[in-house]
């Protein structure tokens, strides 16, 4: 099967009513397009949930044609300093819009890393071009916006996309492509994606490039995720106290899998969400959960701080 075509960007909507997931802000946003007017606005929310696919589908319902000419898409995260908006954004902010455009768009993706004097920067660059150009800010946590720009901005919140949502654009995916994914398989990604929209169509290509038929080893394989009934039962023995085994579970996640300790991490949050243990012995594992994932991001070994993590797990319940 031909995978040169990415195809988060071949199924990327182009108009703000093929989006998914995000009803409370496509009428919003709607209301805008009508009126031929942008405020600032700033998107906020977690990665993979449709924030620069309704810029991009703003852009091209508001400029037609010109659409490109009028768009300017920049990454903070890798252009964060206050160079980039003294040159990059103001040289783009101060040129009129073309055709008969009244505004052009500047959409800053991860506008949260950049830095406290680039953001103080950026707010005077608004203030001054407010009459040729409207700024579309995407961040992931809003609190890290100063307070000048956030009372600039009319803010939109983004939630994770729905099962529904990533399940109907899986299903316009593998018919599109030819492809054939069971029940089993869907579920799969559906957990998986978490409500990533991206995580999910990312997904289902590199499962394709596996095999047309695609079940739910394919998927968790493609994914480089494990099964929920295996960290299930790595917890399980965790927290009956029978370490040895539990340790046995987590070399097979880590070894014969090839998972981080962060995937680990993740995996084994989302099963003490739902596990059937009291509150208040919950609190203790996901404390101790957030403490673990703290000493992997600060670089400690993540053998040492997973197998710490479930020798608490075995004795958390005596700690009340």
């Amino acid at each position: 099967m031909a995978l040169e075509e990415v195809w988060l960007e071949k199924y990327r909507p182009d108009t703000l009513d093929e989006v998914l997931g995000q009803d409370h802000v496509i009428d919003r946003l709607q209301g805008y397009v009508d009126a031929g007017q942008l405020p600032h606005l700033l998107f906020a929310g977690p990665a993979g949930v449709g924030k620069t696919t309704c810029a991009i589908a703003l852009a091209k319902q508001l400029f037609g044609d010109d659409w490109e000419n009028n768009f300017q898409e920049l990454n903070a995260s890798d252009e964060r300093g206050i160079n980039t908006v003294r040159t990059k954004i103001k040289d783009f902010a101060r040129t009129a819009p073309l055709g008969e455009a009244d505004f052009k768009v500047i959409f800053l993706d991860e506008a949260d890393n950049l830095t406290s004097d680039a953001q103080a920067a950026l707010r005077r660059t608004m203030e001054q071009y407010a009459q040729t150009c409207r700024f579309i800010l995407s961040c992931n946590y809003s609190s890290r916006i100063i307070d000048p720009i956030q009372s600039r901005c009319t803010i939109f919140r983004f939630r994770p996309i729905p099962e529904e949502g990533i399940r109907s654009m899986v299903e316009r995916v593998a018919k599109r492509e030819g492809l054939s994914i069971d029940e089993e398989a869907m579920e799969a990604v559906e957990y998986i994606a978490d409500g990533d929209m991206r995580g999910a169509v990312n997904t289902v290509q590199m499962a394709a490039s596996v095999s047309t038929d695609i079940d739910s080893d394919v998927i968790y394989e493609a994914a480089t995720a494990a099964r929920p009934e295996e960290v299930e039962d790595m917890v399980g023995l965790a927290l009956e106290a029978e370490y040895l085994d539990a340790r046995d579970k987590l070399d097979t996640l880590l070894v014969d899998q090839g998972l981080s300790g962060e995937d680990v991490v993740k995996q084994v949050h989302k099963t003490l969400v739902d596990a059937p243990v009291d509150d208040e012995l919950k609190v203790r594992l996901i404390d101790r959960l957030g403490d673990t994932e703290y000493r992997l991001v600060m670089g400690a070994n993540e053998r040492v701080q997973l197998e710490a993590m479930l020798a608490h797990f075995g004795i958390a319940d005596d700690e009340a």
